[in-house]
């Protein structure tokens, strides 16, 4: 096809809104298409992730990414240059296999990743159609369930020394007709809690960074809560005061390897300063679903605990999201769906490497009935949007307001008619089929 042939591309180390450095690849076609991408890593990494090329010492204290750079610009770049950008698989697998099939070991995750989603978002913009088009053909006009986030916090009781900003809770507005309207619903329910955390904490929401679309969050600081119920309750009070019981939910992240201690096999400082045994996790989580509309959650036990994320799958009914358990990995994936452990993977594609090994694994994890939440915390900005229309995916992590949310309105216009909401279809677990 004329004008789609790769004509060049490059890399270079940009800041990102990580605190670190972040690897950002653009790749050019003949008529004049562009796509750009930046890739960075994530507060809560799991060990399965494939390893990003980082430069050490002490400049950026080890986090520097020109050892990536370079790998795109002089190894990279000289080889897929002359290809058809709208050829994804073709391309991502002549990088996979560059010097051997230990590719992205060498050249690093990151590299590989900016790259490959840099040619899908070229191949898009040469053929002159949206994104989502691009990745799903006709059959991309689902957009997910909206999600905002309204609570992170950082080591909140004295464990957790990975813990960064987790766990985080947010809004997920499920039961409405349409994106826009449950759009709106999440306006609502945000701006009663914004008022509510200035005026009861003094606390502001952190500021949208332009390259990280999971915006809205209120920082908890150690020591001003006594415990993360106090937060469900009040979150519960609002969305019951809008009259949206049983159409808006809540959705949270644990990352509970941060809390977890390997030498005592316990989980310390998650929810409160408590320390639980695993199978009290696991009847404490249960019985958060019970007392609180909890609908989602995200890696609420060890990243290797494959049966304890399947007796929640069963005794929950919700929806059991796996990231560090799965990390976007098609051997993971199929492992944990061999025992029902989770029912939806979390998407991010710079765990895997390529946009067409993440591709495959969404594949894998539709046949295995898996759902797949998209999420946005690697430097894939409003490109995240897209992805989840792309894919049909039922639910994202949050990404529902603000300018994420206003791609997913101008999706929802685009389609017109043949727009369609996941609602409460969207969402994996017996709780929703009922």
């Amino acid at each position: 096809m004329h004008g789609v042939t790769i004509t060049e591309v490059h890399a270079r180390q940009v800041f990102s809104g990580r605190g670190h450095p972040a690897i950002e690849a653009t790749v050019v076609t003949e008529n004049g298409a562009k796509g750009t991408v930046q890739c960075t890593a994530g507060l809560s990494i799991g060990t399965h992730e494939i390893a990003f090329a980082y430069d050490g010492g002490t400049a950026w204290r080890g986090k520097g990414v020109m050892r990536a750079v370079e790998n795109v610009n002089n190894i990279i770049a000289p080889t897929i240059i002359g290809m058809d950008a709208t050829k994804q698989t073709i391309v991502d697998n002549t990088i996979l296999n560059l010097g051997g099939s230990d590719a992205k070991l060498r050249l690093g995750g990151n590299a590989v990743a900016a790259v490959s989603a840099a040619v899908l978002k070229a191949g898009a913009e040469a053929l002159g159609i949206p994104l989502y088009q691009h990745i799903g053909g006709s059959r991309a006009v689902t957009l997910p369930c909206a999600a905002y986030g309204c609570i992170s916090g950082s080591n909140r009781y004295s464990s957790g020394e990975k813990a960064g900003s987790k766990p985080t809770y947010s809004f997920v507005a499920y039961d409405f007709p349409s994106f826009s309207e449950a759009s709106y619903a999440l306006w609502e329910v945000f701006s009663d809690w914004e008022m509510y955390m200035i005026k009861k904490y003094g606390l502001r929401s952190q500021e949208p960074s332009p390259d990280y679309t999971c915006s809205g969050f209120f920082s908890i600081p150690h020591g001003l809560i006594e415990n993360d119920y106090v937060l469900m309750d009040h979150i519960t009070e609002i969305i019951c005061k809008y009259g949206y019981e049983g159409k808006m939910g809540i959705q949270i992240d644990m990352a509970a390897d941060c809390y977890y201690n390997q030498e005592t096999m316990t989980y310390q400082g998650l929810f409160d300063s408590v320390e639980r045994s695993r199978d009290e996790q696991i009847e404490h989580i249960v019985r958060l679903t019970k007392e609180y509309p909890f609908v989602i959650m995200e890696d609420p036990l060890h990243e290797n605990d494959f049966e304890g994320h399947a007796i929640l799958v069963d005794k929950t009914g919700i929806q059991i999201v796996g990231d560090d358990l799965f990390t976007t990995n098609t051997e993971r994936v199929e492992h944990g769906a061999s025992m029902g452990a989770g029912n939806t993977v979390l998407l991010k594609v710079n765990q895997i490497g390529s946009i067409t090994e993440s591709l495959e694994m969404i594949q894998l994890a539709y046949e295995n009935g898996y759902g797949i939440m998209p999420c946005s915390s690697r430097g894939e900005n409003l490109d995240i949007c897209d992805y989840s229309v792309g894919i049909n995916a039922g639910t994202i992590r949050e990404t529902s307001l603000g300018t994420p949310g206003s791609r997913f309105l101008e999706i929802e216009k685009e389609l017109g008619s043949r727009a369609r909401y996941a609602g409460k279809q969207g969402l994996k677990g017996k709780k929703f089929r009922d």
